[in-house]
């Protein structure tokens, strides 16, 4: 059974692209790699046949996970979104009361997080710490390194 993810519908058309991709150009390649290598004879002694198949195995796994993540996904209703408190797709600026840092993270599904573009899982601690809380809350999120507390400063989209 798969499992539910909330997505944009650009992070759904990203998906799919890469889908598409996989199918109609990775695999083919791989293929064609498979029969180069049958092509030079002797299977049981051929280290070209053996990498090729392995790689052709983790191309299908990996294009099995995204079939079931795009099966899975369900798009966000953007004009549903409020900014009262902090939910999925929210842009969410909070300060590490610790060192006084201030960090802005928009909260995203597993399939779209990009810690470098400033997007997290939702399912990371900070994000599950974060979930339902408004601007002006304090709030101690267990991390790996300890806990630590934050404060939200601002909640938008």
């Amino acid at each position: 059974m798969s499992k539910v993810s909330y997505i944009t519908d650009e992070g759904l058309k990203r998906l799919r692209e890469e889908l598409v991709y996989l199918e109609s150009v990775e695999r083919p390649g791989i293929s064609k790699q498979i029969a180069e290598a049958r092509d030079k004879g002797d299977l049981s002694e051929n280290a070209e046949y053996d990498a090729a198949k392995e790689a052709q195995g983790l191309l299908e796994m990996k294009i099995a996970k995204l079939k079931e993540t795009i099966a899975g996904s369900r798009l966000i209703d953007e004009s549903r979104l409020d900014t009262s408190k902090v939910q999925i797709m929210n842009k969410v600026k909070i300060k590490n009361l610790k060192n006084n840092a201030v960090m802005t993270y928009t909260l995203v599904s597993e399939s779209e997080a990009d810690l470098k573009a400033g997007k997290i899982s939702i399912s990371t601690p900070i994000a599950r710490g974060l979930l339902g809380k408004k601007v002006g809350e304090k709030v101690e999120i267990k991390v790996p390194m300890g806990v630590m507390p934050f404060e939200i400063l601002d909640i938008s989209l």
